[in-house]
């Protein structure tokens, strides 16, 4: 008798690998649904950070434009926010907290155009994609 009942518990202590497959089935399923979903997310979320950190260059241009009496020239660009131009007194920078926030969520710089027979002036990301156009992660943002 107990031999019997050893042979019983060693039978129903375990799992089958039919059991171990259908839950790995159940869960590649779950991931199939969802994985593509949150991708999307991420992407969006790039492109909405992208957004708010060219607002937030913008504000800072236009401190920069407050405390010199100009805005920055093409070859100063937006790294003159964070350091000072050569021989310039009125500068009262840095205006932006940290110099990461010169670059875009897909780790390039924004790319900045000085106002033109004054216009305004510009910042662009080119999205996740870093040309032109496009459409989606890939469409151009900015001011």
């Amino acid at each position: 008798m107990i031999t019997n009942s050893r042979n019983i518990r060693r039978r129903t202590a375990g799992m089958t690998i039919l059991e171990i497959l259908v839950v790995l089935s159940i869960i590649a399923m779950i991931a199939a649904v969802v994985g593509p979903r949150l991708i999307s997310y991420l992407g969006r979320a790039k492109s909405e950070t992208a957004s708010l950190q060219i607002k937030q260059l913008g504000n800072a241009v236009q401190l920069f434009y407050i405390d010199m009496g100009r805005y920055p020239t093409a070859s100063e660009g937006l790294s003159v926010l964070m350091e000072a131009p050569a021989g310039e007194t009125s500068w009262s920078g840095p205006y932006m907290q940290s110099g990461d926030a010169l670059q875009d969520p897909w780790g390039r710089d924004y790319l900045y155009a000085e106002p033109a027979d004054g216009g305004e002036f510009g910042i662009t990301s080119f999205g996740r994609d870093g040309v032109r156009g496009g459409s989606g992660e890939d469409a151009d943002l900015g001011l």
